[in-house]
């Protein structure tokens, strides 16, 4: 068992540093890590809990860990996840799901942030953690993490963990605040394509789509050629109807050449009917696809949208995130191994309930990607 636990996500942490000077290692690094990731994915909230949990679970964790001197305290496990390299625990997460994701041609990479609102650690005079996440939609994993000190830090935060990530022939969505002509010439020099909402941060370009798409949904005969697709959403009381159009026909936008490989741009509104009262949005986008497919389009700015539910939402639901008080990636180790354990047909917390429950399936959930 031991090799098998060893071989799967501790892995590809065996090459990250040890903060600790060697004669005061008494408890393994591997076996800290692999301790604090059951605890967490069992439903541990804080230091203090990790370590009861491991105390509680101190025979079974003896079958495939190492505990020279049995099991650490809460203390050591905060001050050593606390004196981690963040940068190193990111190299050695993303390498991790570098070997563990599947790579499809065109697959959606989202990048988002959110801000953790009870992460501030007062005694540290740590503000609240803002983090910019890559989320893949197809694998619906987390690829990637990067820590800001505040919202306004994520422009210089999304090149950081793009350089981290295997971009190969991926499509990359950010929302307004991520629509930089370093961060198109970024993910464009790593051979992908972006998707990037336009919004008041640009305002020429914002308002140049405004005109641009206006010719073309109010039917002006001289308009620039476009597609359109469109698609219907009924359930919880509410109809939505998104339309999406596109076009490559995208010189009149000003300072074109400052976008890399700026090929087409596209509009897409979303018309809500909820309890008889209409609700209307447009929201615009610039991309370096230049095929037109609007439906194709549309589909890459939906899965853009779902990296709420697929990520913000099973964190803050699933793990309580907002209001966890330990900094370290640990929770989306987590949430990646029960997403990737398929055969319990429930939810994150049902099957963070089992693994509490029942060792083998713990112990299942941590070898994934063997």
């Amino acid at each position: 068992m031991e090799v098998g636990v060893r071989a799967g996500v501790l892995r590809s942490f065996a090459s990250l540093p040890d903060p600790r000077m060697k004669r005061t290692r008494k408890h393994e690094l591997v076996d800290l890590i692999a301790i604090a990731i059951c605890a967490i994915i069992c439903g541990a909230d804080g230091w203090v809990q990790v370590a009861l949990f491991a105390r509680s679970k101190r025979k079974w964790f003896e079958t495939f860990l190492h505990l020279p001197h049995g099991i650490a305290s809460h203390d050591t496990f905060g001050r050593v996840f606390a004196r981690l390299d963040p940068a190193a625990f990111e190299r050695c997460f993303i390498a991790w799901m570098n070997a563990l994701a599947k790579k499809p041609f065109g697959r959606l990479i989202a990048i988002d942030g959110k801000t953790l609102r009870a992460s501030f650690d007062k005694a540290a005079e740590q503000s609240p953690l803002h983090l910019v996440s890559a989320w893949c939609e197809q694998n619906q994993t987390v690829l990637g993490q990067w820590a800001t000190a505040a919202k306004s830090n994520e422009i210089t935060a999304i090149p950081e963990l793009l350089d981290l990530l295997d971009l190969e022939g991926a499509v990359v969505t950010t929302d307004a605040l991520g629509c930089q002509t370093a961060i198109a010439e970024k993910i464009v020099s790593r051979n992908a394509d972006y998707v990037l909402q336009v919004k008041g941060n640009q305002p020429k370009l914002e308002a140049a789509l405004i005109e641009l798409f206006g010719e073309i949904i109010g039917g002006d005969p001289h308009a620039a050629p476009s597609q359109m697709f469109e698609d219907l959403e009924k359930g919880h009381g509410r109809i939505e109807t998104r339309r999406c159009w596109m076009t490559t026909r995208v010189h009149s936008l000003p300072e074109t050449d400052q976008w890399a490989a700026l090929s087409s741009a596209a509009c897409v509104e979303s018309v809500r009917l909820v309890d008889g009262q209409e609700q209307r949005e447009r929201r615009y986008f610039i991309s370096s696809i230049a095929a037109l497919d609007a439906e194709r389009m549309l589909g890459y700015i939906r899965g853009h949208w779902g990296v709420e539910n697929g990520l913000h939402w099973c964190l803050d639901v699933g793990f309580d995130e907002d209001h966890r008080r330990i900094r370290t990636g640990l929770s989306r180790i987590g949430l990646n191994l029960l997403k990737q354990e398929r055969t319990e047909k429930v939810g994150i917390k049902s099957k963070r309930l089992r693994c509490g429950w029942d060792h083998d399936y713990l112990l299942k959930v941590l070898i994934q990607g063997d």
